[in-house]
């Protein structure tokens, strides 16, 4: 019944700018934390942003910092990846994941959401290239 949708990716010069959204339907939105990972071929897995169920508390691995941007509206079920300023390692499938998380927990670890998100979208391809 829980469904996460991942779209926005596609195909940008470098220096271009991309929105992915991730809308969530079947499970209480606010009850979830969200977190964005991306996997490039023959690469594992990594995490990239992460937001808590309030919106207020934010993450962002050091190689994106100052570029992307996460945001949520929980009135539409949806979280945001706003990327700008896209470089070449940007290169992957980029990934949504819901882990449920108390209101007044911590914003978790992208190890948290690896091992235990209790869904995950189908991913969205972003290539930068020239």
């Amino acid at each position: 019944d829980v469904q996460l949708q991942a779209s926005g990716g596609g195909s940008v010069q470098p220096g271009g700018s991309l929105r992915l959204s991730c809308t969530v339907s079947g499970l209480t939105f606010d009850d979830y934390a969200i977190g964005w990972f991306r996997q490039a071929p023959g690469k594992e897995r990594q995490g990239v942003s992460c937001m808590r169920s309030s919106g207020e508390v934010t993450y962002y691995v050091p190689a994106v910092k100052g570029r992307f941007t996460i945001s949520r509206n929980n009135a539409k079920n949806t979280v945001y990846l706003q990327m700008s300023n896209l470089k070449p390692e940007d290169t992957a499938v980029y990934y949504c994941a819901a882990l449920f998380t108390h209101e007044d927990d911590l914003l978790p670890t992208f190890d948290s959401f690896l091992t235990s998100a209790d869904y995950w979208g189908q991913g969205t391809e972003v290539t930068v290239s020239s």
